[in-house]
């Protein structure tokens, strides 16, 4: 594996502070995602040196605060987290994309598993969404999908280090 393999690890350490925050306060608020949140409870134990207890014992807030705080995640945490941060604050983006490659969608998401996005209409979609929307959210989102699932959208990983919006 290279160094400059795009992992989710490696996107999550690149999110902004407010944008971890987001992500961390999508995790304590998500009912479905007890697994994820123990899972977070043992890593803010080991990384602040708590005890498992002492962290469970925090409101919600203060377990987003130190979980955001976290820099260094498992790839698996972190790609859950950059799905929940995504579903919680990018869904608006995510179905504009899902329009522009006329791919079916609720609310910007798929019903089905077996996307084949059309290769042609990638570069539209993508313009789409840098017209629109701050380029930082637009590179995470696209970045996300490639590291998320790169047989499907690993046309993407070609666009890196390109300006993804207008200036």
């Amino acid at each position: 594996m290279s160094d400059t393999m795009l992992t989710p690890s490696k996107l999550w350490k690149r999110m902004t502070p407010e944008q971890r925050l987001q992500t961390a306060q999508a995790l304590w608020a998500e009912e479905q995602a007890t697994d994820d949140q123990i899972q977070a409870i043992m890593l803010i134990a080991q990384q602040k040196k708590f005890r498992p207890k002492s962290v469970l014992a925090l409101d919600a807030e203060r377990k987003a605060k130190h979980f955001a705080g976290l820099l260094n995640l498992p790839d698996p945490m972190a790609a859950r987290a950059l799905v929940l941060y995504h579903l919680s604050h990018q869904r608006e983006m995510m179905g504009t994309f899902l329009d522009a490659l006329g791919i079916a969608h609720e609310d910007g998401l798929t019903k089905d598993d077996a996307i084949k996005p059309e290769a042609e209409k990638l570069n539209a979609a993508v313009q789409a969404i840098a017209g629109k929307y701050p380029s930082e959210h637009v590179s995470l989102y696209l970045d996300t999908l490639v590291c998320q699932d790169p047989d499907t959208w690993g046309a993407l990983a070609q666009r890196q280090g390109e300006p993804r919006a207008e200036s």
